[in-house]
């Protein structure tokens, strides 16, 4: 995944773009690049490695200006990060082009454009669309047709912007599969992957819709559909602030997002739930009718979004006596499936572009399932738009690469799906009572929990030397023990993975001496008599255990066995709360270790290539 900037206007454009990488870096940050055009009609392009920062200071050294220009941030996948293989690209000296996603074709474009004699000057697939547009440019002198002509040649996944030397006050926007929106400002006109990048500039914004191609100028705009045809799309105003997307009073983004989950859980709950009901329209005004079908649900999700999903599952079965099944995206659409009557078809994505995620959509609705539905941050994405049902998280903007808020938001979102199919199944009215009450607690809950900040910022310290960890938990706490394991090892770069504690005898065990935290979370539930039974064992063989506890479960403090207590809660909603804590963890051991909080080597946001 990348960012991509671009602007026509009347002033110079130059710091528009640099703050617009800025605001986009969580998408990716291996190198970054920008384009003008000046006033003799010149393409001045600057390409550095590393993050926006270096891009900054180059251009500091050596100033470019112009009134149309593009801008660059890169996370890798066809060539490795390099000056070389920073965008923008340009082919020709005539055409510059920005490209966010795949181009699955490449190899079979590029042996034919060498064969006509353009030559490769970077290792990346987006090359090749430069030299596509370049060719048919070459014949019809003009860029929109020679975009929509390319666009024909190119299999894949694509956010593009295309400026030319010989029209300089034109940009061609076009997208399939990656996000791109356009702002509208007065009398000037911008492209981004994300509002986000916009803020400063304008809050009015278009959301193009898969194979769209827009013809952007300083004073006019126009539209064309996947058919060439002239289309007009809803101009949609952002209640975003420019500091939503700033770190404020906080060091990193990622403690930023933990301290916000408590307003975003509560903005998530509200006008969805009563005192003891969960709203059905909350899920779309399809919900009413479509809910009380429903004998099965099936999940679908990568990474974090998987972890909820498997909270989910348990929640399904136990309270609302419904099969559910979960399955990692990017296998979903690799095997056959069998899709019993009447099964739901539920997504999870913090960004609503996932690739993985968006292709099981498209596979899911020509398998039979009965409606999709899905739970997703961010309103006019793709699977919002796809999908027969959405319900937004009102998680606000996540910037930290590791996911914090989101996946509470999600969480809580999939208990009110629970509580609201439920009540046509197995949930009673007082159970799902009990549900809406717990969900109702969970701002509270969690301030409570981030109280304990400073003990964990020092018990950080027995992690910083480690190079492995092991989670543990039982039941819905399996899951938060995986999501503990992700966030350590994405942000600290930790060796750490997690275990149901009933599996410990079955391999685990072998890794246990007291070089290897073991990392427990232990609420007072069912589970807690058999859970306390596997830390024993543990403990019995020297290794160092921290445990997340419920005070009223009678577990200790000791030599290699440290207590962090957890508020009292219902174990309905301790799956939320628990994950609080292992979030704290993972941020302070980051710190210590001194790795790059917020953007961790190697990963990027939301990626938008499979």
């Amino acid at each position: 995944m990348c960012g991509i900037v671009g602007a026509v206007a009347e002033r110079d454009v130059t710091p528009i773009l640099l703050e617009g990488l800025q605001r986009l870096e969580y998408r990716g940050y291996d190198s970054a690049g920008l384009v003008v055009l000046n006033q003799d009609g010149e393409l001045q392009r600057v390409r550095t490695t590393g993050k926006v920062a270096r891009l900054r200071e180059a251009i500091a050294e050596n100033p470019v200006s112009g009134s149309c220009g593009l801008a660059h941030t890169r996370w890798a996948t066809h060539g490795s990060p390099s000056d070389r293989n920073a965008h923008p690209h340009v082919s020709a000296d005539e055409l510059a082009i920005v490209h966010n996603g795949i181009i699955e074709n490449f190899e079979q474009l590029r042996a034919r454009q060498e064969a006509l004699g353009y030559g490769f000057s970077s290792d990346t697939d987006t090359e090749v669309a430069a030299h596509q547009i370049h060719y048919y440019y070459a014949h019809s002198g003009d860029l929109l047709q020679a975009v929509q002509a390319a666009l024909k040649d190119l299999e894949g996944a694509y956010a593009f912007g295309v400026v030319c030397r010989r029209e300089p006050g034109r940009l061609i926007a076009a997208r399939k599969g990656s996000p791109l929106v356009i702002g509208i400002g007065i009398g000037e006109h911008f492209i981004a992957s994300d509002p986000a990048a916009l803020l400063l500039v304008t809050h009015r914004f278009i959301y193009l819709e898969d194979g769209d191609v827009a013809d952007v100028r300083r004073d006019s705009l126009r539209i064309y559909d996947r058919h060439g045809q002239p289309v007009e799309r809803e101009i949609k105003v952002s209640q975003l602030s420019p500091d939503a997307v700033e770190k404020g009073e906080y060091r990193h983004f990622m403690i930023k997002e933990i301290y916000e989950q408590p307003r975003a859980i509560a903005a998530t709950l509200e006008g969805r739930i009563t005192e003891d009901r969960v709203l059905e329209a909350a899920f779309g005004p399809q919900a009413a009718q479509l809910f009380p079908t429903i004998k099965r649900v099936q999940i679908v999700a990568c990474g974090t979004s998987f972890h909820a999903g498997m909270v989910a599952r348990y929640w399904m079965e136990d309270y609302a006596g419904l099969p559910c099944d979960v399955e990692i995206a990017s296998e979903f659409r690799y095997r056959r499936h069998v899709v019993g009557p009447d099964t739901l078809f539920v997504t999870i994505s913090q960004s609503g572009e996932t690739a993985d995620t968006l292709s099981a959509l498209r596979v899911a609705k020509e398998l039979g399932y009965v409606a999709t539905l899905t739970i997703c941050n961010v309103p006019d994405s793709s699977l919002v738009r796809e999908s027969d049902m959405a319900i937004i998280t009102r998680a606000g903007p996540e910037i930290g690469v590791a996911s914090t808020k989101a996946f509470t938001t999600q969480l809580s979102v999939l208990l009110m799906l629970v509580a609201a199919l439920g009540r046509h199944h197995r949930l009673t009215p007082e159970t799902e009572q009990r549900l809406v009450q717990g969900l109702r607690q969970l701002p509270t809950l969690i301030d409570q929990a981030l109280q304990l900040e400073a003990q964990i910022e020092k018990l950080a310290e027995l992690f910083a030397d480690r190079e492995h960890t092991l989670f543990l938990g039982r039941g819905p706490q399996y899951p938060i023990a995986m999501e503990g394991a992700l966030k350590l090892k994405e942000t600290s770069y930790i060796h750490a993975e997690a275990y149901p504690a009933g599996e410990l005898k079955h391999g685990p065990m072998a890794l246990i001496d007291d070089t290897m935290p073991v990392v427990a979370v232990a609420p007072c539930d069912a589970l807690v008599d058999k859970l306390k039974s596997n830390l024993q064992e543990v403990h019995a063989r020297g290794g160092l255990l921290v445990v997340f506890a419920d005070g009223e479960i009678g577990l200790e403090s000791s030599q290699g066995f440290q207590v962090l207590r957890m508020p009292p809660v219902d174990d309905v909603v301790a799956p939320i709360l628990y994950t609080v804590p292992l979030q704290l963890l993972a941020y302070h051991v980051a710190v210590l270790k001194g790795t790059d909080v917020d953007q961790p080597r190697n990963l990027a946001k939301a990626v938008t290539v499979e």
